[in-house]
């Protein structure tokens, strides 16, 4: 079982803003977010599709990109440790990205061990397993597909090695390619596998799973093996920020910062 990266108290929870410039009131939110709860929290992780797209690190020049980049480098800055793990969307983002906005980058799924060791009377602090959670979406034979293709090494290298335009050019036809898959598809097919979630939190011990990109917020209680286990799912952002936050014992799902 890998090695449980570490965390502070309180922390909180996001996913699937796909934050572009055609989508403003999401970008108002998260800004006021970054300004607001997040600077009160210890940790921030971010699982995944915060970005619409993400076509290289190279693209950290564009002004929107910039501009995104630096509010969140402005909270780690401020004292609030950040975690990013990417998405389907946001697959490209690496090295260059975390060190730019002062993240620490997680694999996907991430052990996360929160707070200190013990909590003074022997019991182990909180293990959390984090995932994006499209790797679960087991019955969806073709992303899957898809996805182990889009993430090999080597077809990462080549596409990396195109012109910046021509990877942005690549991705918008992916985009109308999606939407048009989507809608031939049943929500149960795009959403995790039973098999898949029982398999995951059994190869690591159990732990409570969060995980976002079904777009279908929810605390999901399991039993596995006889393990009564938890599954909490993040919310898409529509307009407004909304977030889960964990104190070490409990979890609490908030979100009220509509844009005026």
């Amino acid at each position: 079982m890998p090695e449980a990266a570490r965390a502070a108290l309180p922390a909180l929870f996001i996913s699937d803003l796909h934050l572009s410039e055609d989508e403003p009131a999401n970008v108002t939110a998260f800004l006021a977010f970054l300004h607001g709860p997040a600077r009160e929290a210890a940790s921030l992780f971010i699982l995944g599709d915060l970005f619409e797209y993400w076509a290289g690190d190279d693209d950290l020049a564009t002004p929107f990109n910039a501009r995104i980049a630096a509010a969140i480098r402005a909270l780690a800055d401020a004292g609030t440790a950040v975690f990013f793990m990417t998405g389907n969307r946001d697959l490209l983002a690496g090295a260059d990205f975390a060190r730019t906005i002062g993240a620490t980058l997680l694999e996907d799924p991430a052990r996360v061990h929160f707070g200190d060791r013990d909590d003074g009377d022997g019991a182990d602090a909180p293990v959390l397993l984090l995932a994006h959670g499209d790797a679960l979406c087991t019955d969806d034979l073709a992303y899957q597909a898809f996805r182990r293709q889009v993430r090999a090494p080597s077809w990462q290298a080549g596409f990396l090695a195109q012109p910046l335009a021509a990877r942005k050019a690549f991705i918008a036809g992916l985009r109308q390619q999606s939407e048009a898959a989507k809608a031939e598809k049943t929500m149960e097919i795009m959403d995790v596998n039973a098999d898949a979630v029982a398999a995951l939190l059994r190869a690591h011990g159990y732990p409570t799973l969060v995980h976002g990109h079904t777009h279908r917020p929810a605390c999901h209680r399991l039993s596995i093996d006889g393990r009564e286990c938890v599954r909490q799912v993040l919310p898409d952002w529509r307009g407004q920020a909304a977030w889960l936050a964990f104190d070490g014992t409990s979890f609490t799902r908030a979100g009220s910062l509509a844009p005026p």
